[in-house]
């Protein structure tokens, strides 16, 4: 069985965490951790559980809403931590010590415990970014956020997965009327930025499937989104009532299956 659940979605932070279950393992890992060690511990403690049962921690790229306390994950409490080259570069402190993260490149699969997980390069404003698919041989996961427009490649790599967690930052219109400063509404809007409601919608479009079950539109601007703009493209390509969307917001949601 796998299962997963956003801990923090949006600018303050992202963290996701994954189960597989085959009855005579568990295997958790975490997605990003982009929040402080003590509120990532206090959501895992709601959960029952500890930092030390984290089998690794994933990164998808070095910003500080997705790197967060990554390193004492690392080197105080030794959890494993898989990235790219390029992300690895911020964890690199003269006080690192021994620890040292494990190093994966766009389209090599490795393997936490139960997991197998098939990082792809994805189009952001990052050294190395990578986006996920994730499986249990059973059944897979696509983890989407953090890029400016949805490449032919990100399309092939997350085909037939089953539940899918995809960026839907920002409405244009809002970003275009909003109180950014230019440079950053070109950055947030241009192809190595993020998402708008409408390349998500038509991504999922693209990436919709009879065994496509569960999506969660994720990484939601506070100030240049509204949840309900996203819930009416969703529901239009899902063919369901709007509130019937999931939304992972600042707190994340509860257990999925996938």
């Amino acid at each position: 069985m796998l299962r997963f659940r956003s801990l923090a979605s949006g600018s303050a932070g992202n963290a996701t965490l994954l189960e597989a279950d085959d009855g005579l393992r568990r295997t958790r890992v975490l997605i990003d951790c982009g929040l402080g060690l003590r509120p990532l511990t206090a959501r895992l403690a709601a959960e029952g559980l500890a930092l030390t049962d984290l089998d690794g921690v994933f990164i998808t790229h070095e910003h500080g809403d997705h790197l967060g306390c990554a390193r004492s994950l690392m080197r105080r409490h030794g959890v494993p931590l898989w990235t790219s080259a390029g992300t690895a570069r911020s964890l690199d402190t003269p006080d690192a010590g021994a620890a040292r993260p494990r190093l994966v490149r766009a389209g090599e699969t490795f393997a936490i415990g139960g997991i197998e997980l098939h990082p792809f390069a994805v189009p952001h404003d990052a050294r190395e970014p990578l986006q996920l698919r994730c499986t249990d041989g059973a059944r897979s996961l696509g983890v989407l956020t953090d890029l400016g427009h949805v490449t032919p490649q990100v399309l092939d790599a997350l085909a037939g997965v089953h539940a899918l967690l995809l960026e839907s930052n920002h409405d244009s219109e809002l970003l275009a009327r909003g109180d950014y400063p230019d440079f950053l509404k070109r950055r947030v809007g241009g192809t190595h930025g993020h998402l708008s409601n409408a390349q998500a919608a038509a991504a999922l479009t693209a990436l919709g499937h009879a065994q496509l079950t569960t999506v969660v539109a994720a990484h939601l601007s506070e100030r240049n989104n509204r949840p309900e703009l996203v819930r009416q493209r969703f529901a239009a390509v899902l063919g369901c009532a709007a509130g019937e969307v999931l939304l992972a917001e600042r707190h994340g949601t509860c257990w999925l299956g996938v």
